[in-house]
């Protein structure tokens, strides 16, 4: 079918079609398998981006999730053409209601966002009046209770409207926080979300009777039908569109109460007031529409074994290396349900740690992100003889580069860092003031080190702008590093200082701040005066 016949299909499309059979399969090139790492062919290396082999999973930072060719086609022939986008969003609300058997949908700009909206239609309730007043939430309900179990670094979705969060962690403390100021419950879907004493069944009962709604956040699952958060007292769910789904990578579904979703539409762009950043266009709009036409085609049991198939590939071949174990581990749960490849080794016989192992996958050619490589994640770095491989992300052919060169390096190990000896040059105990170069900013903040005489171990506590937090390293010779990381209530602040002690009272050097770049840093013994 050329385009000029698949624009002419879409003027036609009947409201409750298939945006698949609109858009056929339009380019053979993009029906065929998509080649392995070429350096001839990769669109990053022409302006100096080194690309790399997704063998961690649907994580955004890397790029998340392979968008199905069919979403690629909806993008484009969306593209073409022009639409009002309250009317768009009214026809796909419609849609998606009938594909995912909820009362409506929303194509939001991600999980994030649908976080965002969620919070500001329970809010607001799509008065226009109090739009205009977020974030000052005078007179409106200003409070989202969430439970122990769901914070994580996504409240920020929520907090952005301006409310309270009010964490509870049992039964009687989430009727103690329900109240008149209560805009919403946020709940993480995940194993606890199912059972036990505050799972949606359970606070649902407590929430019905007062109409308060529960919103959940289900970012990397895929679809259900019936969904099973909104059959256990949800009223609405968020997902990624651009994790398990394949959908455009900046787009997300919320899905629920048609009443909500409408307010939360109203909320967002292209509508102006405090959502306007929030914008999603017509082409990620109807590719959101194919992705979930798309998964709901799928088999995905037979998708399933050929990410195992892969992964089998990869084992093969380190079954012969002596102290290697490799096991394939099946998906629990809903959240991110692909297999992985778990090897771990023998550090008497590969001096290795999982780190050094992420490092010398990333600095190949072609660059290969395993565990926590490319995320900043886990922090500290793994310091164990292991590494998790995935293989849902591959292209045809990735899981034969990864299989070599995993097996290379486990059969000829060199480590990236040699590990430090020399004894430390000064005892640092004591408190520092510490001064913090940003990337637009000074800022002066304080540490405080407690070391042994002749011990290279340090640990003490980095007092930050944001909060005060627990600090450990080392100390060989001049040289020093040392880590201090924030994680409560969903917060993820975490620090490595590297640098040069230069005398007994002064040093500094360079800090990574994780996901957040990095920075300068220099400190001074402080000078106590009478």
């Amino acid at each position: 079918m050329k385009r000029r016949e698949i624009l002419k299909s879409l003027t036609v499309l009947p409201l409750g079609g298939s945006v698949l059979h609109a858009i056929g399969k339009t380019r053979s090139d993009r029906n065929a398998a998509l080649t392995p790492w070429n350096k001839a062919n990769n669109i990053y290396e022409s302006i100096g981006a080194t690309p790399l082999i997704n063998a961690r999973g649907t994580v955004t930072i890397i790029g998340a999730s392979r968008v199905w060719p069919e979403v690629l086609e909806a993008m484009d022939a969306a593209s073409q053409h022009y639409v009002q986008l309250d009317e768009l969003m009214d026809k796909v609300g419609d849609r998606l209601g009938e594909l995912t058997g909820t009362e409506w949908g929303f194509v939001s700009a991600g999980a994030s966002a649908a976080v965002t909206a969620a919070t500001a239609a329970c809010v607001t309730g799509g008065d226009p009046d109090k739009l205009w007043q977020v974030p000052n939430l005078a007179g409106m309900k200003d409070e989202v209770v969430i439970t122990n179990y769901s914070r994580t670094a996504y409240d920020a979705g929520a907090k952005a409207v301006g409310v309270k969060m009010v964490e509870v962690s049992t039964p009687e403390e989430l009727a103690l926080a329900l109240g008149p100021r209560t805009a919403m419950v946020l709940v993480l879907a995940g194993a606890r979300s199912e059972e036990g004493p505050l799972s949606i069944r359970e606070i649902a009962k407590h929430t019905k009777p007062l109409n308060i709604p529960i919103f959940v956040d289900a970012a990397a699952e895929g679809l259900e039908v019936p969904n099973p958060h909104i059959t256990q007292g949800a009223d609405l769910v968020a997902y990624s569109g651009g994790k398990y789904l394949r959908g455009p990578q900046c787009a997300g579904l919320l899905l629920g109460r048609k009443d909500l979703i409408q307010a939360a539409r109203i909320a967002m762009a292209p509508h102006h007031g405090f959502g306007r950043g929030f914008k999603v266009g017509r082409e990620e709009i109807l590719g959101m529409l194919t992705a979930v036409e798309m998964w709901l085609k799928q088999d995905h049991k037979a998708i399933m074994q050929q990410w195992v198939a892969k992964l089998e590939h990869i084992a093969q071949p380190l079954k012969g290396i002596s102290g290697v174990k490799a096991d394939i581990r099946m998906p629990r749960g809903r959240s991110n349900h692909s297999p992985s490849l778990r090897v771990e080794w023998d550090m008497q016989q590969i001096p290795l740690t999982g780190y050094d192992m992420e490092q010398l996958l990333w600095n190949s050619t072609p660059r290969i992100a395993v565990s926590g490589a490319g995320s900043f994640l886990p922090f500290p770095p793994n310091m164990q003889p292991n590494i998790s491989i995935g293989s849902s992300q591959f292209n045809d052919g990735d899981e034969k580069i990864v299989a070599q060169r995993v097996a290379e390096i486990l059969k000829n190990p060199t480590p990236p860092n040699p590990v430090p000896t020399a004894a430390p040059s000064v005892n640092l105990t004591g408190q520092w003031d510490l001064e913090m170069h940003f990337s637009a900013s000074v800022v002066n903040q304080k540490l405080v080190f407690e070391q042994q005489n002749g011990d290279s171990n340090l640990q003490g506590t980095h007092f930050a702008s944001f909060g005060d937090r627990d600090l450990f390293g080392e100390l060989h010779g001049s040289d020093i590093l040392f880590r201090s990381s924030y994680t409560k209530e969903g917060v993820r602040l975490n620090f490595e200082f590297t640098g040069t002690v230069t005398s007994n009272s002064e040093m500094g050097g360079a800090v990574s701040l994780g996901e957040y770049g990095t920075a300068s840093w220099k400190a001074k013994r402080r000078d106590y005066k009478a």
